[in-house]
């Protein structure tokens, strides 16, 4: 309980000291938030946050890449005060057009290096792994790498998300380590062998326990969230693949201010909120995802972010989802 309590206070103190600064006019104790992360996974900690804050938060929930977007075309005359994304490709492209304010230096320490931008403007929130996700049952040789599922022993048995955004994410990370050229190659190696097409993570972890594939590329965290949709267990497990593979790609939900903004104290004492103690746990235990703030800490099922071999990934260079979406129309995935 003692250690518990010692790690609330350096976030207790932070929103006590920017609540002091942010003034009391009825203008600065709201906020308008353009939230890429859904409601289901935000909605009962921004609750939370007004009960514990008397903050008021306009949220608009929606694609990260399409909120990204509409941020760069409003510019300068953005109504938004806080961006959240589920990826670290669509706060780059921000990031990269210099609308994020700088981070206050309690809040980019507070966070493990791995999750903090390198510009000093947004940190993650939660870690989000990439895995191969199976059935047990019908899968007995599983991948050690991304380029056996182009073998033809996997055609037409695998299931994958191109116009979902973490899928995007995982091409863009490709591109940055192996190049256009070997990334255009397997992309089309993969079309070759006949994959299943399915709108987003979920359904694919749903089509592996249905049988209709034996496996697929998903996020760690949907085989915990179909099992409780389901209310059973399912026959989905996930498995990583050796070491540095692309496969392995550790992505993260990250949070900035818009320099715009003219509440940059409310707007920390939020990031403040998220990073703290309860929201971390309720991003574990309820999201199942890993702590950006203590990588340590491993969702239950899950081992900790430390022990899995991930490749070496700038997150903030993840920025070219253009690029990105242009190649997967090329190959004829878009």
């Amino acid at each position: 309980m003692r250690n518990r309590l010692l790690l609330l206070i350096p976030f207790l103190a932070l929103i006590a000291s920017l609540s002091a600064c942010s003034g009391s006019s009825p203008e600065s104790q709201s906020l308008v938030i353009y939230s890429g992360r859904a409601e289901e996974y935000m909605g009962s900690l921004f609750e939370d946050f007004t009960a514990e804050s008397g903050i008021e938060l306009e949220i608009r929930y929606g694609d990260s890449a399409a909120l990204a977007a509409q941020i760069l075309e409003e510019g300068e005359n953005s109504p938004a005060d806080i961006f959240i994304s589920q990826d670290a490709g669509a706060l780059g492209a921000v990031s990269a057009a210099e609308l994020l304010a700088p981070l206050e230096d309690e809040l980019l320490n507070s966070v493990d290096k791995y999750f903090r931008s390198p510009s000093k403007d947004w940190v993650g929130l939660t870690g989000r792994v990439r895995v191969f996700a199976y059935a047990p049952d019908r899968v007995s040789n599983l991948p050690k790498s991304v380029d056996d599922l182009t073998d033809s022993t996997w055609k037409g048995r695998i299931g994958i998300a191109p116009t979902n955004a973490s899928f995007q994410a995982f091409i863009t990370a490709m591109i940055q380590t192996r190049g256009e050229v070997e990334t255009e190659k397997w992309l089309r190696a993969i079309v070759a062998n006949d994959p299943k097409f399915y709108e987003k993570n979920s359904l694919i972890v749903e089509a592996i326990d249905a049988g209709e594939i034996d496996g697929g590329l998903v996020n760690h965290y949907y085989i915990f969230e179909v099992a409780e949709e389901l209310g059973r267990e399912i026959n989905v497990e996930n498995s990583f693949f050796a070491a540095n593979d692309i496969g392995n790609l550790i992505n993260a939900s990250g949070i900035g201010k818009l320099k715009t903004s003219k509440k940059q104290e409310v707007g920390a004492e939020l990031i403040a909120f998220l990073l703290s103690q309860k929201a971390q746990t309720f991003f574990l235990d309820e999201v199942k995802e890993y702590s950006a703030v203590n990588p340590a800490r491993n969702p239950a099922g899950m081992i900790p972010l430390n022990q899995i071999k991930a490749p070496a990934v700038d997150l903030a260079s993840l920025t070219d989802l253009k690029r990105t979406q242009q190649l997967l129309i090329k190959v004829g995935l878009l």
